[in-house]
Order: C-alpha cells, then structure tokens, then sequence
C-alpha cells in the first residue's frame, strides 16, 4: 500500500452535540475528531491514552467527513488518520435518525424538505454540517483541541448521501468557513419521489473548489438510475460526470477523478455487509487497498492545496492531469 503521509502519532478526542430540532432520541450525533498528536510525555499520558495535541502545525485546517447512509464513522478510520497524520484535523460523526418516514439508521443528516422543487435552494440540505462546525466551535474555545482549530479554513468531504448534501450545501452564505468540498461516489440528480421531474440535476451552490471522485465500477450508483427516471445499470448513465459537466457553474475550479476498478464502498476500510448497499454491486476488479490509499493521498492533495496553500500539493494533482497515475482511469478539471 502507498503510504498517505501519514505522521508517527495521531489521536482521537470524542464528544456529543445535540441536533436542535430533532425529535429524541434520534437527536445526538457522536462524534470523533482526529488530531496530530505527540508522543506520551509521561506515565499519565501513557496509562490514559490521552496525547496532547502537536503544537507544531497549529493552527490546523479541518476537514469534516460527511458519510454515506448506514455507513458506520468507523468505516473512514483510515481515511481520517491519513488526513490527521497530513496535518488536517479530521472530523467523523455517528448519527442514528430517521433516514425516510419510518425508517431509521446512520445518517449524514438530510432535510428532506429542503430537497424539493419547493424548497431546494432556500437552505442546507444537511442540518448536520452547522451542528458540528457548532461544536468545533466549543472545541476551539476549551479542552484539548483549544485554539489549535483554524476554523476559517474548512474543507467537507462526503461519501455517497453525504457527499450529495455536502455539494447542495456549500453555499458561501450558509457556509463562509468552508474552502473546498471534495466527494466520492456522490451526484446532484434529484429523486423523482422528492416531485422532480426525471434525469433533473440540481445546481451546486457551491464557490469553491470542488473534486468529485467515483469508481469505474460503482453497482450502488447503477442500481440507483431507478431513482431518476432510468433503468438500473443503463448505459451512459453517469450522473458524477454530468454532476461535473453540468452543475458546479459557480466552482472556481472542479475536478473529476475516476479509480479504475473501483466500487462504491471504496472510502471504507471496514465494510459492514449488514448495512449499506453495497450488495448492489459485484465485487470490483481493482485492488481495493492500494485504491482507498490512492484517494486518500488525492484527497490529501487536494485540501492541502485549498486549505493549506500548499502549491506543491496542486502540482502533484496537475501533474496527473498530464500523465494520470496507471489507477486512474479518467482524469479532467476545468
């Protein structure tokens, strides 16, 4: 496996916020910040497991991980410690709500009003998104990660939903922290049984630069055309690439990254087979491991370039565009 730039030390520091609104119990997201740490400097730090934070990179970008439905925050732990081994805190959220009338599970948080023709627009799509940059907040102000958060300088990456809401609510007048979204597996065509007409892409608001990554063998993402107004698995049915094309307008830069041989589930590193989709898809060709490690430093690049300033980083990615690494099977930006 490629290494991602991962430090010696990374730790993690857990809380709990509350979801103005929600209906209990239903209304608690848990969530786990992982931070650059140093080593045990003494017996107390040794027997508690608690490291203090590395003061060297200080104040650190952070990058809120927005998951996809019935995708445990476990699932992203290796994602979330390459980001924090790069020097960006990262943030993974465990929220059991009501993900349609009825039906409960793990959540990235969707305001299910806020995405039909009515309302689409009007608001967030994720209510999720200012709860926990609330509770960065706090974070900021006392305890452990005290003054070590640069909170001006926000990145979100989501996977499937959660990358779907991510993109529909990174407006720049909702969200003027947030510097850069990146997402995988993750689209704005809106469902039919929200009242849109079929194959409607719904306009990012997003001002910032955007990367959208997919797999070449995404089933979750085929089997879903259903939901829009197509056949499962029709041909030509890309609605990432047409998310690209057609719907970042107002994105200084967008990115489009395609994995050769891999699946929609990719970002986990532990996939729970009782939860999720994932048994929409067959078992995709390309090894996985080498892949999800892959993103990682892709995704590294990119918030390194958008919320460290880190020209180097933007390079690496430009370089690709002139000669793609042999993983990737399509690579644009525009």
């Amino acid at each position: 496996m490629e290494s991602t730039d991962t430090s010696p030390w990374v730790r993690s520091h857990r809380t709990a916020v509350r979801v103005q609104g929600a209906t209990a119990p239903y209304d608690t997201l848990h969530l786990t910040i992982r931070y650059p740490a140093l080593a045990a400097r003494d017996d107390v730090e040794r027997m508690s497991g608690a490291l203090a934070l590395d003061p060297a990179g200080a104040p650190y970008p952070v990058v809120i991980v927005l998951p996809g439905i019935n995708v445990a925050s476990a699932g992203y732990l290796e994602l979330a410690t390459a980001l924090a081994g790069a020097g960006l805190v990262c943030v993974t959220f465990d929220w059991v709500g009501e993900l349609f009338p009825g039906q409960y599970g793990l959540t990235p948080g969707v305001d299910i009003e806020a995405v039909t023709p009515q309302a689409y627009g009007a608001r967030p799509t994720t209510p999720a998104l200012a709860v926990v940059l609330d509770a960065l907040t706090e974070q900021q102000a006392e305890g452990p990660l005290a003054g070590a958060l640069a909170l001006d300088r926000i990145g979100v990456f989501g996977h499937s939903a959660g990358g779907t809401v991510a993109l529909q609510s990174a407006a720049p007048a909702w969200f003027p922290q947030v510097r850069a979204v990146a997402t995988y597996g993750s689209h704005t065509l809106a469902s039919q049984q929200l009242g849109f007409a079929p194959n409607t892409l719904l306009a990012s608001p997003a001002k910032v630069p955007v990367m959208l990554v997919a797999g070449s063998q995404d089933g979750v993402v085929a089997a879903s055309a259903i939901r829009y107004g197509e056949q499962a698995g029709a041909v030509g049915h890309d609605p990432v690439r047409r998310t690209f094309e057609e719907a970042l307008a107002d994105a200084p830069e967008a990115w489009l990254v395609q994995l050769a041989g891999a699946g929609h589930l990719l970002p986990c590193d532990v996939e729970d087979p009782t939860s999720a989709r994932g048994f929409l898809e067959s078992p995709p060709d390309g090894d996985q491991a080498q892949l999800r490690a892959l993103l990682a430093r892709t995704l590294i690049r990119f918030f390194a370039a958008w919320l460290k300033d880190d020209r180097a980083a933007h390079h690496e990615l430009e370089g690709w565009l002139a000669a793609p690494r042999p993983e990737i099977a399509d690579i644009r930006r525009r």
